[in-house]
Parts: C-alpha cells; sequence; structure tokens
C-alpha cells in the first residue's frame, strides 16, 4: 500500500486556514537541521527517535500529521511507522527543501 503524500502548495493552502484546522507539523531530522530551518510551529522529533517518544506523538492522534524532512525520504519511513501505529499521517513529498523553492524561498536552504 502506497504511503500517502502531501505536496508543498497543498500543505501551504491548509496552513493558511485558521490555526485549529492546521495538520501536526512532524520533523524527523536531526536536531542540527531543525535548528537551522524549521516550518512554523513544527514539533521535532527525530526518525531515529519515533518509538523511545511514543507519548509525544500518541497526543496527535485524531489529528492529521504531516511529517516531513529534508528531501522526503526519512518522512515516509516515519510516516509509515505512525500510520501501522494508527495515525493519520501523511509525508510531505520533496521535503522542505521543495517547500523553500516552491512555496517560501525565504526559508534557508542546504
Amino acid at each position: 500500500m502506497p504511503i500517502p503524500e502531501i505536496d508543498p502548495a497543498t500543505l501551504a493552502t491548509q496552513l493558511s486556514g485558521p490555526p485549529e484546522s492546521h495538520p501536526v507539523l512532524l520533523d524527523v531530522r536531526f536536531p542540527e537541521e531543525h535548528a537551522y530551518v524549521a516550518l512554523p510551529r513544527s514539533v521535532l522529533i527525530p526518525l531515529s527517535e519515533l518509538d523511545e517518544r511514543a507519548e509525544e506523538w500518541e497526543a496527535f492522534r485524531g489529528r492529521p500529521i504531516v511529517v516531513y524532512c529534508h528531501h522526503g525520504v526519512r518522512s515516509l519511513d516515519g510516516t509509515a511507522y505512525l500510520r501501522a501505529h494508527g495515525l493519520d499521517a501523511m509525508s510531505l513529498y520533496g521535503g522542505i527543501d521543495l517547500y523553500s523553492r516552491t512555496v517560501d524561498p525565504s526559508l534557508p536552504r542546504y
């Protein structure tokens, strides 16, 4: 079964609505990457820590979650993991890099 993805433009549209309708933004990159650039109001739980930090992502149950990373590879793994645990997760296609190139060029790229 394919892992659901959301494109940057669709995410930007969702984020332009009222805050209570925004999906949870879950960054699965390393802390250094998150410190360099991150989507506003995103939560950092590195991919390698998802299992041990289950209490944190359990709080998102019942809400849509957009998982993102640099180019969209780690986020596919994170999305698959969360979906296997019954959460409504999808991966940001192209990661924060494509988001910065197509939606918000003010975000630094690396």
